[in-house]
């Protein structure tokens, strides 16, 4: 891995020009080719795709619920409890997200307040091809569930051989209501606009390549999207107390998910940061997804040396990482420096594997550097909230000219009228 020995200002551009975000017009001419052709021309639209991008011909994108149901059966043993293993936490976890809404009647003559309202019909993008993924699922079902919605549809991309039973299975165990096999930026299209098929949905979530976040970006306005996010990324911060093994094997975690993606290490050991790079490139000649991690090592990641632990959390909070490992002695106490990141998993025994999977965190978070001003999916994500007020005539009266004064300064001469009629004789 690429080690810097760099000031703080030095590091601060480095990790800048390696987080900047660059559009490709290309994949946005195409992306929004095919959002137009879906929306024109709907399910046969999803068919040429399907047979072009997936090798699949596709006559009913709607999977049976007894292929669903049997393929839950068909899980083994192992499978089934870490799924319901990782159920049961996220929705311990996920529950106390729950929000309520509120009555303000302190002030006699004035009820104000706010009704939260669930979301009635979710999609969940489950990305397919090089990986199966059914903890993406339960990441993003349950807190839909939780929150109150109605209706959960999914759509993954074909298979030449069927829908992966563990993703059908995920989907059976999570209460999705529907799955449909199609991906990609048609995908998005069609939970957007809606085919013959395939419904119109409020909002949509989950990871994909990017062809599937170009295509949440574009069609969000006529419906809502949880984020823009990938490619996956960890951040650590470490002193020589930690395991140089357990460090390389965490920036791999995240490394194999895509060449574009990002490990990145600060620490104020030089030699700790020597033995971590030789220690990544041993173990990633062992990965069987090497030719996936590599390229994302080589040319997205890289260790930063600092002088201090304030530095340390200064280049990170810059990162902003989705995921961020602290190891630490005492991780706990330094979280007051943790400013920007998704999640933050702390001490040795908190590897980023566990909010993937089992935590009960969830594992759907901000990439990028938006975790300035993103967090991750939570039951918030699938409710609106709604606010109402009731005045007395006494109470309209008491603030009547404060309005009718705003809405002149505004040159909004209808408003104050609407108001100033209310007390005409």
């Amino acid at each position: 891995m690429k080690i810097y020995k760099e000031s703080l200002d030095t590091m601060l551009g480095i990790v800048r020009n390696y987080t900047q975000q660059t559009t490709d017009m290309k994949i946005e001419r195409r992306v929004y080719d095919i959002i137009d052709d879906v929306r024109t021309n709907g399910d046969a639209a999803l068919k040429a795709y399907s047979e072009k991008f997936d090798g699949v011909s596709i006559e009913d994108f709607k999977v049976p619920q007894e292929e669903i149901d049997a393929a839950y059966e068909s899980l083994s043993d192992d499978l089934k409890a870490a799924l319901l293993k990782a159920k049961a936490n996220i929705t311990e976890f996920h529950s106390r997200e729950i929000e309520q809404g509120f009555v303000d009647m302190d002030t006699p003559g004035i009820i104000r307040g706010q009704k939260v309202i669930p979301l009635a019909r979710v999609g969940l993008y489950v990305p397919g091809g090089t990986a199966a993924y059914p903890s993406t699922i339960i990441m993003t079902a349950l807190p839909a569930k939780i929150a109150g919605v109605k209706e959960i549809v999914m759509v993954t991309p074909p298979q030449k051989d069927g829908i992966n039973s563990a993703v059908l299975g995920a989907a059976k165990l999570a209460g999705v209501d529907a799955v449909y096999q199609v991906g990609g930026a048609q995908g998005v299209a069609a939970l957007a606009y809606g085919t013959e098929s395939i419904p119109k949905v409020d909002k949509i979530v989950g990871p994909g390549n990017i062809y599937v976040a170009t295509a949440k970006r574009q069609v969000f306005g006529q419906v809502d999207i949880d984020m823009i996010a990938g490619p996956s990324e960890i951040g650590v911060i470490a002193d020589d107390s930690a395991n140089p093994v357990h460090l390389a094997a965490d920036l791999l975690s995240q490394a194999e998910h895509d060449p574009r993606a990002r490990a990145i290490m600060v620490t104020t050991n030089e030699s700790l940061a020597n033995t971590v790079s030789d220690e990544v490139e041993r173990q990633l000649k062992l990965l069987p997804r090497e030719s996936i991690a590599r390229p994302a090592i080589e040319n997205n990641s890289y260790i930063a040396v600092m002088d201090s632990v304030e530095d340390m959390f200064t280049v990170m909070n810059e990162v902003a990482p989705e995921h961020l490992e602290i190891q630490l002695p005492d991780p706990m106490g330094y979280m007051s420096l943790v400013q920007n990141a998704g999640s933050v998993f702390l001490g040795a025994y908190a590897s980023e594997p566990l909010g993937d999977y089992v935590g009960g965190t969830n594992h759907v978070l901000p990439t990028s550097g938006t975790a300035r001003f993103s967090s991750p999916l939570g039951v918030y994500d699938f409710v609106k909230r709604t606010s109402f007020t009731q005045f007395t005539k006494e109470r309209l009266e008491e603030v009547a000219t404060h309005i009718t004064t705003l809405a002149r300064t505004e040159g909004l001469e209808a408003h104050a009228r609407a108001i100033e009629v209310r007390f005409e004789k």
